[in-house]
C-alpha cells in the first residue's frame, strides 16, 4: 500500500487536496525577529489583524516544533549561522517568509561590511513581503500567498531528490 513519500505522487488528488489543507490551516509560527520589522510581526498576531484566523499560529516553542519561520529585520553575517542552523532544525515540509527590506535585501544597511545581503543566501525562501517596516496586512497578504503556494504543491515534487524523475 503506497504511503506518503517518494510514491505519493500517484496519490488520487482529494488525498494531495486533504493532505495540503492540512498543511495550509495549521502554519505554527517561529519568529525570528532582528530588528523593527518584528513589532509589525507582534502587531500582527494581535486582535485587530489576528492572523490566527488564517490557521497561522504564532510563537512555537522551538524550531522543532514549527513550520513556518518568519524572518523579520536586518541579518548581519554573525548572525547568518544561527538563522540556518534554527532553519536546519525544522521538521520538513518546511516553509519561510523573509519579512522587511533588511531580510530581503539587506536594506539601508546593503552595503555595510557585516551585513547579508537577503536571507536567501541563507536559506530558502518561499515569500518575501517588501516594505521598510512592511504593514501587518502586508504580512497576511504574504501568509495568503504562501498558503496558495502550499495548496497547490504536489508531495513528490516536495519529496523525490531534485535528479529524479517525476
Amino acid at each position: 500500500m503506497p504511503t506518503v513519500g517518494p510514491i505519493s505522487r500517484l496519490a488520487p488528488k482529494p488525498m494531495r487536496f486533504v493532505l495540503n489543507w492540512g498543511r495550509r490551516y495549521s502554519l505554527w509560527v517561529f519568529n525570528f525577529g532582528l530588528a523593527c520589522c518584528a513589532i509589525e510581526f507582534i502587531a500582527t498576531s494581535m486582535s485587530r489583524h489576528d492572523f490566527i484566523r488564517f490557521g497561522v499560529i504564532p510563537f512555537a516553542n522551538g524550531p522543532r516544533q514549527a513550520d513556518l519561520m518568519i524572518v523579520s529585520g536586518t541579518v548581519t553575517d554573525k548572525m547568518a549561522p544561527a538563522v540556518k542552523r534554527l532553519y536546519e532544525q525544522m521538521p520538513d515540509p518546511k516553509y519561510v517568509i523573509s519579512f522587511g527590506a533588511c531580510s530581503n535585501t539587506g536594506g539601508p544597511y546593503w552595503d555595510s561590511y557585516c551585513v547579508t545581503n537577503g536571507v536567501d543566501q541563507i536559506v530558502p525562501v518561499d515569500v518575501y513581503v517588501p516594505g521598510c517596516p512592511p504593514r501587518p496586512e502586508a504580512l497576511l497578504y504574504g501568509i495568503m500567498k504562501l498558503q496558495e503556494k502550499i495548496a497547490g504543491e504536489r508531495l513528490g515534487d516536495r519529496y523525490l531528490p531534485s535528479g529524479e524523475a517525476r
